[in-house]
């Protein structure tokens, strides 16, 4: 608080190093992420998290079929991937060039500004509500894993 009882409304800034950091062990819980996915299939181990609402209704969410999704991918069968949740690939390969153009404009010593920003929540909520009625619909049952 400053003087007077006026709260300080900017938020602090964040190091190079703190963010070095962050980005390390965020990198490192992905490829531990990755490798269990990798080595242990969802279909055939059964300690991955089951899909709650999955098993309370009955049908399928927007998540649904994530987990074999990202093991196909891991295994280069783009296919079942897409079969398993088209939803989850897309936003992979959208998060990939996010990072590849975050990757370009920093080679180039351009600024970049924020990874995700404010104004694509609402798009991307209302296409995974979307995703997520269009899949339990008999005629997009080929969105279903």
């Amino acid at each position: 608080m400053l003087k007077g009882g006026a709260m300080n409304s900017v938020p602090p800034k964040i190091s190079s190093a703190n963010t070095r950091f962050a980005v390390v062990v965020v990198a490192i819980t992905a490829l531990g992420m990755a490798a269990t996915v990798y080595f242990f299939n969802p279909a055939a181990h059964h300690f991955y998290p089951v899909c709650q609402f999955h098993r309370l209704t009955g049908w399928n969410c927007p998540g649904c079929g994530g987990t074999r999704a990202l093991y196909a991918l891991l295994h280069g069968d783009f296919l079942t991937a897409l079969r398993d949740n088209a939803l989850l690939v897309a936003g992979l390969a959208a998060t990939a060039a996010r990072g590849g153009w975050f990757a370009l404009n920093r080679l180039r010593g351009r600024p970049n500004g924020d990874f995700f920003l404010t104004r694509w929540l609402l798009p991307l909520l209302v296409a995974m509500g979307v995703f997520g009625v269009l899949r339990n619909l008999p005629a997009f049952a080929f969105l279903s894993p």
